[in-house]
């Protein structure tokens, strides 16, 4: 149950940043495999026009 109420806690902050009048562009950071993925694709269907960057380095391939 604590795991759910963390993701609300999270969605409930971006509803909050996308009705700020001045909102700055969002950047989400933090650990590997916590969701953070998750959440924006889930909080991007709220929009018309949803844009995903995904800044991670990529791993060298080698052949």
């Amino acid at each position: 149950m604590m795991r759910m109420n963390f993701k609300r806690h999270i969605f409930d902050e971006l509803v909050q940043w996308k009705k700020s009048s001045n909102a700055k562009p969002l950047i989400l950071r933090g650990a590997r495999q916590v969701g953070k993925t998750t959440l924006v694709r889930s909080f991007g269907e709220s929009y018309t026009h949803f844009i995903e960057l995904n800044l991670e380095k990529a791993k060298m391939l080698v052949s």
